[in-house]
């Protein structure tokens, strides 16, 4: 049964590379938007190599990982450059993704903007063991293929901005290509403006008396064939952004709820997530937990800044 499941899952993430490439394999979005639009890429003038990974479904055999590494910063008054790597493991199935993120930003007046394009190269493939399964008929070309790797070629486009320092809104477009490299058609689940999109917003409260900053925000995420999923996020930070703590809601999916917790010292940042689901698969794990490392640089010199990141 066990060999079933996991064959079953392998097939389906082939047949959904198709139909859904996600733009990113993390939630700590909030505290480092890089992960959903290529905008972001040098916005607040300092250098940012940042750490992740992410266990889903704890305690359930096989459990989703991911793992994740980049680094993104300026490139002059008005350039953004940014490099990631990201590792997905999913039972017997490997993700291996290489995005480059360009930006280009200006200010006007108390109004800060970016538009940002990003390549993504991304390689799917499947375990060998996949081979030995007796439900695994030899001269099957699509689990032959999978175990070889798939290559796939895929974009996005973003958009980013900032008024007054306080309010951020960014509006991101991915998975627009989604094409096999090496192949000149796309197929019919090619890329399209309608078929994903990610809209998000917030604004930050500062209590002066109390050094207490409060930031909520909303991030709404159109995936085609998918309930639309809304995020809200509330995010607190405590004297002067040393303490930083966090709850997320999201619905349209099943639902699920989350903390976050965190601290910036110096030119360092950790935060640290625990999430759990509305759905009945929950009773079957033990939720999902997330660990980010960051450091900030600005040539060489600290910063403390009141963005998104």
């Amino acid at each position: 049964m066990k060999k079933l499941i996991l064959l079953i899952a392998a097939a389906f993430a082939l047949h959904t590379a198709w139909s859904q490439e996600q733009s990113s394999i993390f939630s700590h979005y909030i505290v480092n938007p890089i992960l959903i639009s290529p905008a972001v890429a040098g916005f607040n003038e300092n250098h940012q190599i940042y750490m992740g990974v992410r266990s889903q479904w704890t305690g359930f055999t096989e459990n989703p990982k991911s793992y994740g590494i980049g680094y993104n910063g300026p490139i002059g008054k008005t350039l953004g450059l940014g490099l990631g790597v990201m590792s997905e493991n999913l039972g017997n199935v490997t993700n291996t993704r290489l995005q480059l993120n360009y930006a280009f930003r200006y200010e006007l007046k108390n109004v800060k903007f970016a538009a940002g394009f990003s390549t993504e190269f991304l390689t799917k493939k499947v375990a060998e063991s996949v081979l030995q399964s007796p439900l695994y008929e030899e001269g099957d070309n699509i689990i032959e293929n999978a175990v070889e790797g798939n290559k796939i070629f895929d974009a996005s486009l973003g958009a980013w901005a900032t008024i007054k320092k306080n309010t951020f809104v960014g509006v991101t477009f991915p998975n627009l290509v989604v094409a096999k490299i090496g192949e000149i058609e796309t197929g019919q689940n090619e890329g399209s403006f309608l078929k994903y999109s990610i809209i998000t917003f917030g604004h930050e409260f500062e209590v002066e008396p109390y050094n207490f900053k409060l930031r909520p925000s909303v991030l709404v995420y159109n995936i085609k064939d998918r309930p639309l999923q809304i995020d809200f996020n509330m995010l607190g930070s405590f004297i002067n952004d040393k303490l930083i703590a966090g709850v997320s809601v999201r619905g349209g999916t099943g639902g699920a709820t989350g903390i976050l917790l965190g601290t910036n010292v110096d030119v360092f940042k950790l935060y640290y997530s625990y999430d759990l689901t509305f759905q009945k698969f929950q009773k079957y794990n033990s939720g999902s937990h997330e660990l980010t490392l960051m450091f900030n640089f600005d040539r060489g010199k600290r910063r403390y800044d009141r963005s998104p990141n």
